[in-house]
């Protein structure tokens, strides 16, 4: 699949159709200072679809403003010309008909020569003839699209609306001409990226919000919080096909294989790892499990993708799904609509991704029954079944009339019904993370099937906005056997005060991030034996600021596998900063259970990883028993017994005291490099006596460097840091969140960098200096300051630092978790060698001329 010629066209095309659906409005003179009730626009008259059209095109502008509404009709075209893209190229449009090629695949729509001959629901075979006489292909192909469209809404009504409204009125010139957004569709992006790819739709969704994703981030750098309505621009990622294949294969596949073996199944999916050689005890336990599992009929297997994006997920359950029919002995055709009626599950608060996870699932039922889409119930009605792929919907805009007319009177109903309304305000703000109690649904159902033989004006709202909403609410609180998800990436700095607050009260173990959030109510929305498969940052299985929740995962569920990626496995994230690991979770927690974990970290792209796991190399089996011998109970698979044991011994915080540092607030203001404050060396050298000085050095971290440097910034701190406390309070209402630890102030220290993408390194700071964020302390008898500096800058520390934190941060809490292991006997000598290392050090540092010692 060419990804950048995809990426290429879908950023193009995406501002190619706002200018062209933005010329089409102003074609009609619609601005928010439109008259909605004119009858021409630009000398020419109205017809009466046209009036109606564009008084709702205006409606609709002076309630959302003109960017966004053009933004939202621009997309659905978008949304639209894939869709029959992908469904022309794989045969999958009933008609069998060509919409924008021939069949040879060249920019000459099949649908133009033969549309005399085509048998297409709703087309006025009339009003073809009178376009064809008058050689008018341009509205005759607009025409023949938007009944194609139409009819499509039958059988696709989760991707087709009906085309009757202001899209229609804006729906896009030449599209016959070269350059145009369908040539260059067809032009640029290859066929075969289209042949049964529907990942391909996914990955222009993910590139045609590349822009205003851009600008979400852009934003949030100017302190402008996430909105609800910008969450999924800002977390949408295609997750690799590989790792999806993983998770579903070690979730839904397991869950079957261990109910029902067969080794040619198993055999077929590539990224399955067997389990663990276990205890005979544990074995035991195991063996009572799959007995549940064997029971298992494959209709009875429910599945759901609680943030399903463009349906990348549910596309590969589906896959397996069709597997585990025909193990089962059911046709296909049966066990296609079997999986959409009684398996599958998606949500997502982003309504657009969700209408393409609609999509992929629905293509995925053309894919195996070829038929699927042409068929028809006793009375020659459509008879496809929908899957159930729901935008979370929620109760803000619903008609109350609307709601009490359903209600009917029932007070039972009006209880349950309230109930749920209460629940799912602000829904797209929460998404799948909502608390939603269980109500008689039952009930409910019974009333919606009572609605379709009444006569209303509220009929079809009930329909088209009730019902999904219900749905979408049972979604919600049904138990599943298998969860697989790609969460959304969130910390508090991209949370608005509603999310953030939400996220605290409903997740305190795991409020740091959404991410971290969606792997409780993952584990929530499982049935006791049930499996949970996510791709996550990593940072849950180390930092402090998790350690609650590892405490509850690792106290309540096995880790069957782990695949810990690090960084850069998503090909679309550069750099060290995101690092990942996909991982299986049970339902069940099983003492002495031991997981199988690889090791993927040290490959440095997607496919060296990919190839790595598929090597069968770098795999550690452990009992998630062992991580609580250590400190904060880590994740740290890959630390030895040996090691282990070495957390008996005394630790840093016993004979040490680490201390996090003064945070400015505003760095650029109260912070300088040494020489560009009007001070001269000599004076500089003189700042060991702070009390005489504004600009006092600072230990802020840096890059790598051991023994001594690094020195290299000056803060203002006159007056006890007047300044910076004033700042600090008229932010924060109380400095103490930024000035902190000042009794260590000016003390001799050993100092490190608390965050770094290189290796860990300390340092040894003179008397003088005011430690920072960046640039933690620890603080040390002279008697012992050596020896600990040397222990501190031993490979054997790194070996202890990377089981508590193998991320890029050394947090204090990190470092006091070290080992420290005395050598009374040795320590003459290392005490010898680190003052000689320090001496070589600081010689060095001050050989330049950037230092102030020079």
């Amino acid at each position: 699949m060419d990804k950048n010629a995809i990426k290429k066209y879908a950023i193009w095309a995406r501002t190619e159709l706002i200018a062209r659906v933005s010329q089409k409005a102003d074609q009609y003179e619609v601005s928010v200072e439109a008259d909605p009730n004119a009858d021409s626009a630009r000398g020419v008259l109205f017809t009466d679809t046209q009036k109606k059209q564009r008084a709702a095109l205006i409606n609709k502008v002076k309630e959302e403003g003109f960017e966004q509404v053009m933004e939202e009709v621009a997309y659905t075209w978008f949304n639209r010309f894939s869709a029959l893209r992908f469904m022309e190229v794989n045969n999958y449009l009933p008609s069998r008909v060509r919409v924008f090629t021939d069949a040879e695949g060249n920019f000459k729509p099949q649908i133009l020569t033969e549309a005399i001959h085509m048998e297409l629901p709703g087309l006025d075979m009339e009003k073809v003839y009178a376009l064809k006489e008058a050689n008018n292909n341009d509205e005759l192909f607009k025409y023949l699209i938007i009944t194609q469209c139409n009819a499509l809404s039958d059988v696709l009504p989760g991707m087709f609306q009906k085309i009757a409204d202001y899209t229609e009125l804006l729906f896009p010139d030449n599209l016959l001409r070269e350059g145009s957004i369908i040539q260059r569709m067809v032009s640029d992006i290859p066929e075969d990226d289209w042949k049964d790819q529907i990942q391909i739709i996914g990955w222009l969704y993910q590139y045609y919000n590349t822009e205003p994703k851009d600008k979400v981030f852009a934003d949030l750098k100017k302190n402008i919080k996430i909105s609800k309505e910008n969450i999924p621009a800002a977390t949408q990622l295609f997750t690799p096909d590989w790792i999806v294949r993983y998770m579903v294969e070690n979730s839904l596949g397991r869950l079957w294989i261990e109910g029902h073996p067969n080794p040619e199944l198993k055999k077929s999916w590539t990224y399955y790892l067997d389990e663990a050689q276990q205890e005979p005890e544990v074995e035991e336990r195991l063996k009572s499990i799959r007995k549940e599992y064997a029971a298992l009929e494959p209709e009875d297997i429910r599945c759901i993708d609680p943030c399903c994006g463009s349906g990348h997920i549910c596309a590969y359950l589906f896959d397996v799904l069709i597997q585990i029919y025909a193990d089962y002995g059911i046709q296909t055709r049966d066990a296609v609509r079997s999986i959409i009626e009684k398996n599958l599950w998606g949500l997502d608060i982003d309504e657009r991704a969700a209408q393409l996870a609609y999509f992929s699932v629905m293509m995925k039922a053309v894919q195996y029954d070829p038929r699927f889409l042409r068929r028809k119930d006793a009375n020659g009605r459509p008879d496809i079944p929908q899957p159930h792929i729901y935008a979370i919907h929620e109760s803000n805009h619903l008609d109350p009339n609307m709601v009490e007319y359903f209600m009917n009177g029932d007070a039972e109903l009006k209880k349950d019904m309230n109930t749920l309304i209460e629940e799912l305000h602000d829904a797209k703000e929460y998404g799948s993370l909502l608390k939603v109690s269980q109500v008689n649904f039952t009930a409910i159902y019974k009333r919606f099937d009572e609605i379709e033989d009444e006569i209303s004006i509220y009929k079809e709202s009930v329909k088209n906005e009730l019902y999904p909403f219900v749905r979408v609410a049972q979604a919600l609180v049904q138990k599943y056997d298998v969860v697989v998800t790609n969460p959304p990436y969130m910390g508090g700095k991209g949370q608005n005060a509603k999310l953030s607050d939400f996220v605290r009260t409903n997740y305190p173990d795991s409020k740091s991030d959404l991410f971290a959030c969606l792997i409780e109510e993952c584990g929530e929305l499982l049935k006791p034996s049930g499996y949970q498969a996510m791709v996550t940052q990593h940072a849950w299985m180390f930092l402090s600021s998790y350690e609650k929740l590892r405490t509850k995962l690792l106290s309540q569920h096995d880790i069957v596998n782990m695949a810990h990626f690090g960084a850069r496995a998503f090909e679309e994230i550069g750099g060290e900063v995101v690092q990942t690991a996909a991982f299986v979770l049970s339902a069940r927690k099983t003492i002495g259970y031991r997981g199988t974990y690889v090791r993927l970290v040290d490959f440095s792209n997607q496919d060296e990883k990919e190839a790595a796991f598929l090597s069968g190399k770098h795999c550690y089996t452990v009992s998630t028993d062992n991580f609580a011998k250590i400190p904060g109970s880590p994740v740290a698979y890959w630390v030895s017994e040996k090691a282990l044991s070495a957390f008996v011994f005394p630790t840093m915080n016993d004979i040490a005291e680490p201390r996090h540092g003064l945070a400015t607030s505003n760095n650029d203001l109260f912070l300088k490099l040494w020489f560009e404050i009007d001070i001269g060396r000599t004076s500089l050298y003189d700042l060991k006596r702070p009390e005489n000085y504004k600009w006092i050095p600072m230990n802020k971290g840096g890059s790598f460097r051991k023994w001594f440097g690094n020195n290299e910034w000056v803060i203002n701190y006159e007056h006890d840091g007047q300044e910076i406390k004033k700042y600090a309070s008229d932010i924060y209402v109380s400095a103490t969140r930024t000035i902190q630890n000042t009794k260590y102030y000016f003390q001799k220290s050993l100092t490190w960098s608390a965050l770094t993408s290189g290796t860990f390194s300390v340092r040894s700071s003179d008397i003088g200096y005011i430690f920072g964020s960046g640039g933690y302390c620890a603080f040390v008898v002279p008697a012992i300051e050596k020896y600990i500096l040397a222990l501190m800058n031993n490979v054997v520390t790194r070996l202890f630092i990377s089981a508590v934190s193998p991320t890029l941060n050394y947090e204090v809490g990190h470092i006091k978790t070290i080992p420290v292991i005395r050598d009374e006997e040795k320590k003459p000598k290392i005490d010898s060698l680190v003052t000689s290392n320090i001496s070589i050090s600081r010689s060095d540092w001050d050989s330049f001329e950037t230092s102030w010692d020079f």
